[in-house]
């Protein structure tokens, strides 16, 4: 896994809400040990090396809450004190004052920005630690040669289905990779058509330069993609500019619905994969074979979603620092913002005042993941307190069915795509 922000495909900071994104993989991760936990942990070393692994998930798990938790106090920081200070500066023509506070917002910026980078390096190097377990429990595998391999009729028809709906979710994948391409480059026109909007000047029309200055504040103080789209479409509102952001954003609209079917398309054919799976995990269980680590290789791609998007985390703070840094330099030189507004106070301060909205939208999603990263931390992985190899059958299958069902329900979820939360023998 390289250590770098290449790690990181796309920007998923086109909303407050993208920090959510972390939650289906971090409730995933613990099932995903779990069910590694029931299928291998008859076999005492593959146990330990389970356990090993998963313990430490969970401390790594405690120090993301405690970043989430940063990341909660800077948003309210910028929504109490940075903003009320900006208006308080152009109300008053005061640019060292804004200045004041800008400092201190981009001094937070800078610690988060320095806190992600470590929980970053450390996911990466539990990664590592995931996938030497990996090898260690295939190691294991050769090892037991000796035991019954035949495979039985049953279990190469099972093995030819899963084959087949493999291909489905490949197939399914990779249009939905399309999708989302499609979707990123139409953000970008839109992206490139606002900025078109709020650099041009030959208009004499006070009212207009007024909207335009508005939106070229809020895109200023304002990172989420979602919410510049949303603020630039209200701006637009009965300008000769209005029919095309509509046919830009109708596009956008068209293709997010397209990405929702293919995700529901892919969790379908994920939940008949996960039936049969389990059909030949016991067929190979009582033919004598250990189990492969599947459950492990799921986990290195929860976390590797983690990883990814705790990198754009770190990106999007930075980006924030930038933003800030900008205004900060501008308003220093008097060329910006505070000291030429005597007559736009108003559109700067409806500017600002729609920019809360969305920090104060980030810092509730941030809160929510905390919530998550701390049930993770603390309480889900109780079932380390128990040798799987101490169950009974039935409380076996009891456990590996509640596993299941929460896997499921997790993917029927709207808060995000699901990996594949089943393994394969």
């Amino acid at each position: 896994m390289a250590n770098s922000k290449e790690v990181a495909i796309k920007d998923l900071a086109s909303s407050p809400e993208f920090i959510q994104e972390l939650l289906p993989s971090a409730e995933r991760t613990a099932l995903l040990y779990h069910l590694s936990y029931l299928c291998l942990g008859e076999f005492p070393k593959l146990e330990r090396i389970i356990r090993d692994r998963a313990v430490e998930t969970q401390l790594l798990f405690g120090s993301s809450e405690a970043l989430l938790l940063k990341c909660v106090e800077t948003s309210d920081n910028l929504v109490t004190l940075l903003f009320p200070m900006l208006k308080k500066a152009v109300e008053k023509n005061k640019p060292n004052l804004a200045n004041k506070y800008l400092e201190k917002a981009i001094k937070w910026i800078d610690e988060i920005i320095d806190d992600v980078g470590k929980i970053v390096k450390r996911y990466e190097k539990l990664n590592v630690d995931v996938a030497s377990s990996t090898s260690d429990i295939s190691t294991e595998k050769k090892q037991t040669k000796e035991q019954k391999q035949q495979q039985t009729s049953e279990m190469k028809a099972l093995q030819k289905i899963l084959d087949d709906l493999e291909k489905e979710i490949n197939n399914v994948n990779e249009e939905k990779n399309k999708t989302e391409k499609k979707m990123e480059e139409k953000e970008s026109e839109i992206q490139t058509f606002i900025s078109t909007l709020t650099s041009k000047t030959e208009e004499s029309s006070e009212k207009v330069s007024g909207w335009k200055k508005s939106l070229h504040v809020f895109t200023r103080i304002v990172p989420f993609i979602s919410n510049i789209i949303s603020y630039a479409v209200k701006m637009v509102t009965g300008t000769t500019d209005e029919p095309v952001l509509k046919a830009h954003t109708d596009v956008l609209s068209l293709l997010t619905a397209e990405k929702e079917n293919l995700r529901k398309q892919e969790w379908e054919i994920q939940n008949k994969l996960m039936q049969h799976q389990l059909k030949l995990a016991q067929l190979k269980i009582e033919n004598g074979d250990i189990p492969d680590a599947n459950h492990l290789v799921e986990v290195q791609k929860c976390l590797t979603q983690i990883q990814q998007i705790l990198i754009q985390l770190q990106v999007f703070w930075e980006k924030v620092g930038s933003l800030l840094n900008s205004l900060k330099q501008k308003t220093s030189a008097g060329e910006d913002m505070i000291e030429d507004l005597d007559d736009l106070k108003e559109e700067f301060l409806e500017s600002v005042e729609a920019a809360k909205g969305c920090w104060t939208s980030f810092g509730k999603s941030c809160i929510k993941a905390n919530g998550i990263f701390s049930i993770q931390a603390k309480s889900a992985y109780k079932f380390l307190e128990i040798s799987p190899s101490s169950l009974s059958k039935d409380e076996w299958q009891t456990q590996y069915d509640i596993v299941i069902e929460k896997l499921q329900i997790l993917g029927s979820d709207d808060n995000g795509s699901a990996a594949v939360p089943a393994i394969e023998q």
